[in-house]
């Protein structure tokens, strides 16, 4: 038996708390990053060009019979519908006539989404601060400085900027798949009648801009609010060639 009264100390009461894992992070822990909304240049610019294209549509829409052709306001500003009422006959006098409501209905919703992208577009502008940062839809360096300086949103209003845009996105698709589903479940009775240029140049392009350019933002602001979850659970940031917008500390 090995005595231990030559020992220097005592030894030490012994510590029967649980022992903390590494990989536990600790609850005082700085954050390494932050996380702050990053809008595309992309995104913006449709923005900007869709909102009064909209406008003048819903505008046409909400008037009628006003609005179209013989209509007291229909000269000046409404007068192309009178071909495109011709081509899609869910803005001519067919569909008006027979109180078809798909057209309105389509309209109401129009002027909701809108007034969440003119939100959205607040929050950006008036919130927003520049940065060198750039979003995951946001273009290459050099066509960024064509369109002008990246600008971030962080805090609630960038949340609540984010979440706004996506739902407003979601709208605008699924309201166009709607108005292309409409059609081939009619059997194409209000465009079926045109020749396949005009059905392609006067329909189908114009309209697939609200398919193409909305699911875009989709998966933009889709991938920024995956991401702030991610950074709220604490998972990974970001991989070492993700371009995500995590404003660090």
């Amino acid at each position: 038996m090995v005595s231990t009264r030559g020992h220097p100390k005592e030894f030490p009461e012994p510590d029967l708390t649980p022992t903390r894992s590494a990989s536990t992070p600790s609850r005082g822990r700085k954050a390494k990053g932050k996380w702050a909304h990053t809008p595309s240049n992309l995104s913006l610019l449709w923005l900007f060009i869709s909102l009064p294209l909209v406008a003048w549509d819903t505008g046409y829409v909400m008037l009628r019979p006003h609005s179209m052709p013989g209509g007291y306001l229909h000269w000046p500003l409404w007068v192309p519908y009178d071909l495109y009422g011709k081509v899609d006959y869910i803005y001519g006098w067919k569909a008006f006539n027979a109180t078809n409501g798909f057209t309105a209905a389509q309209g109401f919703l129009n002027i909701v989404e809108s007034l969440m992208y003119v939100y959205y577009l607040y929050v950006v502008l008036v919130f927003g601060r520049a940065s060198a940062a750039r979003g995951r839809g946001a273009p290459k360096p050099k066509i960024a400085g064509f369109l002008g300086e990246q600008r971030y949103v962080d805090g609630s209003n960038g949340a609540l900027a984010v979440v706004v845009g996506f739902s407003a996105s979601v709208m605008t698709f699924s309201k166009t798949v709607l108005y292309w589903l409409n059609e081939y479940f009619s059997e194409f009775k209000n465009i079926g009648h045109n020749s396949l240029s005009d059905l392609i140049f006067l329909w189908i392009i114009p309209n697939g801009a609200w398919l193409a350019l909305p699911c875009y933002m989709i998966y933009v602001t889709g991938s920024e609010i995956l991401q702030g979850l991610t950074i709220a659970a604490g998972g990974a940031t970001a991989s070492s060639d993700d371009t995500s917008p995590v404003k660090t500390e």
